[in-house]
């Protein structure tokens, strides 16, 4: 069950751009990797890198859905200026 903190958290995440989240994302590995934290630390770091990973998959899966929508619509408004064409031609 969710509790109203973890609404607030996620509510924060989704606010971050894609590279914010990503920019955030890279420090948290590079102190994870870095080590001469505390176990609690550690827990808390891996944690938030999550987060962001999470919103960064979302920025990503919104833009190739983005993407596929304009890639799917092209060939209905190629199919649309055809006949156009075909009769100027004629």
């Amino acid at each position: 069950m969710a509790t109203t903190t973890d609404a607030a958290t996620d509510a924060a995440a989704n606010a971050l751009g894609y590279e914010q989240a990503r920019d955030e994302l890279i420090e948290v590995v590079r102190r994870l990797e870095a080590g001469g934290t505390t176990l609690e630390e550690s827990l808390a770091l891996w944690e938030r890198g999550e987060e962001l990973s999470k919103v960064c998959r979302r920025w990503l899966e919104g833009a190739r859905a983005r993407l596929d929508a304009a890639l799917a619509s092209e060939p209905e408004a190629g199919a649309q200026a055809a006949p156009e064409d075909a009769e100027e031609g004629a």
